[in-house]
């Protein structure tokens, strides 16, 4: 276990120490309903929330959705050059409608702005429409798309433009309706609403423009739709949709606070509705994603395994399990009774906390030097393995200091229990394992291998979401009357311990299916099972793994240019295969594309 994790920035004693201080100068053994709850923003975070404007914050908000819809099968195929025209026609006769309404969208928000200014910025977005319509009449020409102008409307498309006229005429957020906006003050109120629901179309098609922008290969020859990604990647697009999103900060300044909370439902509602515009896209071709698209439960087996510190959690477990010991310490004039397990005052555990953090910290900079080639060598799993052994012997002997120190005798189960439901968890990652164990058209398991001390931790937190499925392989207190003795059965300490168990896992797996794992870490603790799962997923930016797993030739692709290769190289007739120990790991920035990738929107 991780007393504090070393070298990447959020695991440095500086934060464990704070987090102390924070949190044990004040609270005492009755305060557990505050436990892992954020502090208050600070006055700094403040100022930042007031520089940023509405739309960005919307944006930033809700930018898990403009995942999504970069991950479905037809912006994938898009973007890996290989959609099929057919499926590319049908798009546009889609997008033709969008941008129709679009511009009447823009004709009735045009009517309702109160302010010359707005007015003649309307105007031009609305110019900017006409603008974008006669390039799909270029595009009409250009692959031969006729009669893509003239396609009916399908219903993904139709949800939208229903959703945005409707907005547009006045139909949402108490607002009288059309022909019946009594004051200049209600006309503006429809305008920002109509920008709340079109602002994040365009900032989602200037975000899918530069993404795809930045993996064109000038090596690869003419990409297909190229002349697509230059135009929503271009200069005048996105300064188009920054001018949309600067026009409702605009029109929304004089809004109340009840007003606003309308525009960012109306701003998500139109997020949502174009997900599902990309997905409705009706795509007469094999794709990479989602993963499970080709599971067959009767024959196939998706196994997930995750680690959790700092993968799953905002803290490490090691922190909370201080907090727990501190805040419930005796105070050293307290008596305590001699039929009670014998305790640290909370200032001699202060102490001895903070000695044992900076202990391991500089020890395990000092242990990960001794094994890091000092130059980078080619990957050879073997030796990697082998050098890890030195990083295994180190951490248990840091497990053996922390049970010899009797920090963690005398914690309550019960104690342990509260703090692990009130754990924050990374954003998304409940949501993604529900969807994983409640869906009845997967064959799918979940396994956690973890360092951390308590497995009763672990479970706790994860059933705050009803995830009692989850089977959890950690180290685990040993008690008496509920009460923690400090010692520690030891089961998960190392890299070498968790591989050995992710290896046993597969091993007792029945071979009635096809097992297809993927395993998802953040540490160097979890390069060895990365490495061995058909799919290995690092999220998070330790420093240390990617030192350890450069130098030993190991490669870190972003995940979603990884699956536009790989999705070229499944177009091309090479097998879409997963396979282990081929030395690439897939970097990504949050659960929102695990989630994107493996299990679609």
């Amino acid at each position: 276990m991780r007393i504090l994790s070393p070298p990447n920035p959020i695991k440095t004693p500086a934060l464990f120490n704070s987090i102390l201080r924070l949190r044990f100068n004040s609270l005492r053994s009755h305060c557990f309903n505050s436990m892992a709850i954020p502090p208050p923003k600070s006055a700094m975070a403040s100022a930042v929330d007031n520089e940023v404007g509405l739309a960005r914050r919307f944006w930033i908000k809700f930018h898990r959705e403009s995942v999504f819809a970069m991950y479905t099968p037809f912006s994938l195929s898009l973007a890996s050059g290989n959609l099929k025209i057919e499926t590319f026609r049908h798009y546009i006769a889609q997008d033709v409608h969008f941008l129709k309404a679009f511009a009447h969208a823009y004709e009735l928000a045009e009517e309702c702005a109160d302010d010359d200014d707005a007015k003649v910025a309307i105007s031009l977005l609305r110019n900017a429409v006409r603008v974008e319509l006669k390039m799909h009449d270029s595009f009409v020409k250009e692959w031969g798309l006729h009669g893509a102008k003239k396609a009916a409307i399908n219903s993904a498309a139709a949800k939208y433009i229903d959703f945005l006229l409707a907005t547009a005429s006045g139909k949402v957020g108490g607002v009288k309706g059309p022909g019946k906006l009594a004051t200049p003050f209600e006309k503006t109120k429809v305008a920002a609403y109509t920008l709340g629901a079109m602002t994040p179309c365009m900032r989602l098609y200037a975000f899918l423009g530069k993404e795809f922008k930045a993996l064109l290969d000038p090596n690869e020859g003419s990409h297909p739709y190229k002349k697509w990604i230059d135009n929503y990647s271009s200069e005048s697009f996105q300064a188009s949709a920054a001018q949309t999103e600067e026009l409702l900060d605009k029109l929304s300044v004089s809004l109340t606070g009840e007003e606003l909370d309308i525009i960012e439902k109306l701003y998500h509602q139109a997020m949502k509705l174009e997900i599902e515009f990309f997905s409705a896209q009706s795509l007469v071709q094999p794709t990479i994603v989602p993963l499970i698209k080709e599971h067959n439960p009767a024959k196939d087996r998706l196994m997930i395994f995750s680690d959790f510190d700092l993968t799953c959690t905002v803290v490490d477990s090691s922190a909370i399990l201080a907090e727990i010991a501190i805040v419930t310490a005796p105070k050293s004039d307290q008596h305590q009774s001699e039929n009670q397990i014998a305790r640290m005052s909370s200032a001699d555990l202060r102490n001895t906390w903070g000695l044992l953090s900076r202990q391991y910290t500089e020890e395990y900079e000092q242990c990960i030097e001794s094994f890091v080639p000092t130059e980078k060598v080619v990957f050879d799993y073997n030796s990697l393995h082998k050098a890890l052994e030195k990083l295994s012997d180190f951490e248990k002997k840091a497990n053996n200091r922390v049970t010899k120190s009797g920090v963690l005798q005398g914690l309550n189960i019960e104690d342990i229990k509260r703090a692990g439901e009130r754990l924050i968890l990374q954003e998304g990652c409940i949501n993604f394992f529900q969807k994983i164990v409640k869906s009845e058209n997967l064959n799918a398991i979940v396994h956690v291998l973890s360092y951390c001390w308590c497995g009763d931790l672990i479970r706790s937190a994860f059933s705050s979401g009803d995830l009692h499925e989850l089977n959890v392989h950690a180290n685990e207190f040993t008690f008496e009357e509920s009460i923690s003795t400090g010692d520690i059965v030891k089961k998960v300490e190392s890299p070498i311990d968790k591989v050995q168990s992710f290896k046993d896992i597969l091993k007792n797996c029945r071979d009635d299916r096809k097992n297809l794992t993927v395993y998802i870490g953040d540490s160097v603790g979890d390069i060895l099972c990365l490495l061995e799962a058909d799919i290995g997923i690092v999220i998070g930016s330790s420093s240390s793994l990617r030192r350890v797993g450069t130098q030993f030739g190991v490669s870190f692709v972003p995940l979603f240019p990884g699956l536009v290769k790989k999705q070229k190289e499944f177009i091309e007739g090479r097998s879409s295969n997963w396979k282990g120990l081929t030395g690439i790991l897939y970097t990504a920035s949050s659960w929102a594309e695990i989630h994107a990738f493996i299990l679609g929107y």
